[in-house]
């Protein structure tokens, strides 16, 4: 006998460990009409280890329209749920023209929570997360990903990005130029055997990482640091005009950066940036 009210029921799946499932989940589940995922190959690994079988439904964001038309009877009648290949659906994920279609035609929607690697990255993360704004994956072009960069350095909020293992190197770079020391960490493999968490500024995660070529391998978050006074690169570069100035006559630029990054924490890009122009 079917337990469950008709609609669509949003419902979270293991990020990693596969015991992070729900009882309500798995209730959930097990008595659904269908299932909509992004990947069926993916989902059975899952639904094979919780002995269900159902129909599944493969949706993407080319093809999500298409399966709205193809599933609109079902959700009237008989209850859907939507799944991602891992985590809670819709951060991320398709999924987002499906609720919007049975919220405009009267169809139930409800969520079924549990794992959210955002969440447990902001829990590891050791960083203020009374307040977070989340940035989805960082872009592929490396203009586009600093431009993302210098929007989160001038964030409020502590900021959580998912971030690819082959542009986890050029993101801690990009980080170090524009950020400096803001404190950052970077969670591994989440809920995984391989879980590992590494915290710092991002020259020193970097440092870390690099230390072990396994380290690269797998899924990364990253949780980076509000602005804060304490953290906004120490203050206005402008206050040093002077000191600066007669260091120029002294030393060289390399080292007119080292010291006064090391007194004043400011951004050395920033620096060797005002340097050059007071050179002209």
């Amino acid at each position: 006998m079917n337990n469950i009210i008709n609609g669509l029921f949003i419902v979270a799946t293991p990020i990693g460990n596969l015991d992070d499932i729900t009882y309500r989940a798995v209730k959930v589940l097990g008595e659904c009409d269908i299932i909509i995922c992004e990947n069926p190959k993916h989902s059975l690994k899952l639904l094979n280890k919780l002995g269900i079988k159902k129909k599944l439904i493969a949706l993407h964001d080319y093809n999500e329209h298409k399966i709205i038309d193809q599933v609109k009877v079902v959700l009237k009648n008989k209850n859907c749920v939507l799944i991602s290949d891992a985590g809670s659906p819709l951060i991320s994920d398709p999924g987002y023209n499906l609720v919007q279609y049975c919220i405009a035609n009267n169809i139930r929607v409800t969520s079924v929570p549990g794992p959210s690697s955002v969440v447990s990255s902001l829990q590891l993360s050791g960083l203020p997360i009374s307040e977070f704004a989340f940035f989805g994956f960082v872009p592929k072009s490396k203009k586009k990903l600093e431009d993302l960069i210098k929007t989160i350095a001038q964030e409020t909020k502590t900021c959580v990005v998912f971030v690819s293992s082959h542009k986890l190197v050029i993101f801690l770079d990009c980080l170090e130029n524009i950020m400096g020391d803001r404190s950052i960490s970077i969670c591994k493999e989440l809920t995984k055997i391989n879980e590992f968490v590494f915290r710092g500024t991002p020259s020193n995660v970097k440092n870390k990482i690099l230390e072990d070529k396994e380290n690269i391998k797998g899924e990364f978050v990253a949780v980076i640091d509000r602005q804060t006074s304490k953290n906004q690169d120490s203050d206005n570069i402008d206050l040093y005009n002077k000191e600066l100035r007669k260091m120029a006559t002294k030393f060289s630029l390399t080292d007119i950066v080292e010291i006064v990054h090391k007194f004043t924490k400011i951004n050395k890009n920033k620096i060797y940036k005002w340097l050059l122009k007071l050179k002209k």
